[in-house]
């Protein structure tokens, strides 16, 4: 004869052995899924962002942390590297390109560069063959460019066009005049030159509306 408290004891441990199974595989979706939102995450905090260019790039009569590199990183939710240098002209800029942006693989760069060519009487063909090279170089990583362009009345020299030349020949994004409506604006400028706190908020603006596309 069958002893029923030994089957009553097997179906017990079988319900427990089918419980613990079932926390198993719980478990382990659980950790799948979450660890694939967490991969998503990732990927999305590690878009690299590079500001390269002069000293509109590097916040030159902004306060501390207002300069537009820091006032879009906020914008975009994402850390933006600073790479400004006040004085770079394109052919500085050029020398510079493999150390301060290449070598960190971004994804996208923005532009500020050929004011001071146009400052120092650098003839515009010169300054935009740079600045195409540029742009290439940086194509050739799988990275977008967005150019922030100038355009100075009367003392333009062919500027405002080379800039769009450029994006032309590149297929890089360009903003014609990054500093319109900012520039004579004793409100927005803290020198003749360079914007203030609310104007670099103007130009990050700028960068971020053409991001989102």
């Amino acid at each position: 004869m069958i002893n029923r408290s030994l089957l009553t004891n097997g179906d017990k441990l079988k319900k427990l052995i089918y419980c613990i199974l079932a926390g198993i595989i719980l478990f382990a979706g659980y950790k799948f899924l979450t660890s694939t939102h967490q991969d998503f995450d990732n990927l999305s905090a590690g878009k690299r962002v590079i500001a390269f260019g002069d000293s509109l790039t590097h916040g030159t009569g902004a306060s501390n942390g207002m300069d537009y590199p820091s006032q879009l990183s906020k914008m975009i939710s994402r850390p933006v590297i600073n790479a400004g240098i006040p004085g770079d002209t394109t052919a500085s800029a050029l020398k510079r390109l493999e150390r301060d942006v290449l070598a960190y693989s971004p994804d996208v760069v923005l532009i500020t560069l050929g004011g001071n060519d146009l400052k120092n009487g650098i003839d515009a063909e010169t300054a935009f063959e740079n600045l195409k090279m540029i742009v290439n170089l940086i194509h050739n990583q799988g990275a977008r460019v967005i150019i922030g362009g100038l355009s100075i009345p009367f003392r333009d020299r062919g500027f405002g066009k080379g800039y769009k030349m450029v994006a032309d020949e590149t297929d890089a994004t360009v903003i014609p005049n990054i500093l319109e409506g900012i520039m004579g604006n004793r409100k927005l400028m803290s020198d003749p030159i360079h914007p203030n706190d609310a104007g670099y908020k103007i130009l990050a603006q700028r960068f971020y509306e053409v991001m989102q596309r």
